[in-house]
């Protein structure tokens, strides 16, 4: 397996996501990838909507307002048009040492009806540090005024912690928290990273390292498959690294994307029960050198659809369905940090490859659809940008 040759203090930075400013190689001989690496040509114009202070997630309201959040702890309500907005109040303290923060945004399959939204982000508490998952209804409230129009100012009310990480530990990476709701909308799926300590990736009794199916309360759904077996009731698989990305394809079909270690990011089928190998098998290596065998040396794991070496440093990932680009449908998105890169992956079943790679110029930490069928990605770091994405006239 061809490995990325470069300093280890890039290979760190590049991996953990946060910024490198060595070179991305050209990619060469890195089944099961194929297609354009790098260089694709865009068919999209890039239109600034909005700037936020070191973004990390969004998601779209039925009225075409967007809920953003901002990694040190503000979740902001942005008009359509990106040029009104407000700070969201009633969203939870966090700590945003490290890569933590207010992480994932998302709504209630029925929010239409009861208004939920659902926020992950990093706290401290006995014995270290973890994320956390959490929902509140999402409220417009008119401050009293004299003069109309008067202002509006958003809350979440009645925000309540649902579930939390088990267990804490200490240091400031790896906290994952990305949330996806079931089609049918009866369950919710959520990541727990293994927080950079390597073994709780396959421990039983931790979380960590795992896919979650909760219901939508935050308990253990009913029947999760390695319950029997002595794992937490919540656990769906494990033996995961930095899982970054979850979003279900049109057939009902749960995909994820992990930052590897040196090496080996994955994007992931996941099924219920199965132990994606990490610590034991990665497509990558140790920080320090040391080597870790590859998914072909143990058939036994599940081993991923797509990995990448060089790195794209995976932060993000949606499946298209509009039809502002029609060609697209179907196909996945991965924002790259990295890589400071969109990267399109096609499927054939449950095949996938990266068809294209689209240079950004700036690291991308999420990908989102809009209403109207245009993709939204928002830049990693101070001074963030919002991109909508459209066809080139």
């Amino acid at each position: 397996m061809m490995k990325r040759a470069a300093t280890a203090l890039s290979l760190v930075l590049a991996a953990c996501g946060q910024a490198s400013t060595a070179q991305d190689a050209v990619a060469v001989g890195q089944a099961p990838i194929t297609g354009p690496q790098t260089g694709a040509t865009k068919p999209f114009v890039a239109t600034p909507v909005a700037t936020f202070d070191s973004p990390w997630a969004m998601t779209f309201l039925p009225d075409g307002r967007m809920l953003v959040t901002e990694k040190g702890g503000a979740l902001k309500l942005v008009g359509a048009d990106g040029k009104t907005g407000a700070v969201v109040r009633g969203a939870p303290a966090v700590d945003s040492g490290g890569q933590g923060g207010l992480m994932d945004v998302v709504l209630h399959p029925e929010f239409a009806e009861n208004r939920m939204v659902y926020l992950s982000w990093s706290e401290a508490g006995p014995g270290g540090k973890g994320v956390a998952l959490g929902r509140g209804r999402l409220a417009d409230t008119v401050i009293q005024c004299i003069r109309a129009p008067c202002p509006v100012q958003p809350g979440l009310q009645g925000f309540t912690t649902i579930f939390r990480a088990t267990p804490f530990v200490s240091g400031g990476g790896h906290y994952s928290g990305r949330i996806a709701f079931s089609p049918d909308g009866k369950y919710l799926y959520f990541t727990n990273g293994e927080r950079q300590k390597f073994d709780p990736a396959q421990d039983k009794s931790a979380t960590l390292g795992k896919v979650l199916r909760l219901t939508p309360d935050g308990k253990p759904a009913p029947d999760n498959p390695l319950a029997a077996q002595g794992f937490r009731p919540e656990v769906w698989s494990y033996g995961h690294r930095n899982l970054l990305g979850i979003a279900f394809d049109a057939q009902g079909r749960l995909w994820e994307q992990e930052m590897g270690p040196k090496g080996g990011d994955e994007l992931n089928l996941i099924l219920p029960g199965k132990n994606y190998g990490y610590p034991i098998v990665s497509n990558g290596d140790h920080y320090d050198g040391r080597n870790i065998p590859d998914h072909p040396t143990r058939p036994e794991f599940e081993a991923p659809k797509v990995s990448w070496n060089p790195v794209i440093s995976p932060g993000g990932l949606i499946f298209y369905s509009g039809k502002l680009f029609p060609a697209w449908k179907g196909s996945a998105f991965i924002g790259g940090l990295s890589s400071q890169a969109l990267v399109r992956i096609s499927f054939d079943g449950e095949k996938a490859r990266e068809a294209e790679r689209f240079d950004m110029g700036k690291r991308i930490r999420e990908v989102e659809q809009g209403p109207d069928g245009a993709l939204y990605v928002l830049e990693d770091g101070a001074g963030g940008r919002l991109l909508r994405l459209t066809p080139k006239p």
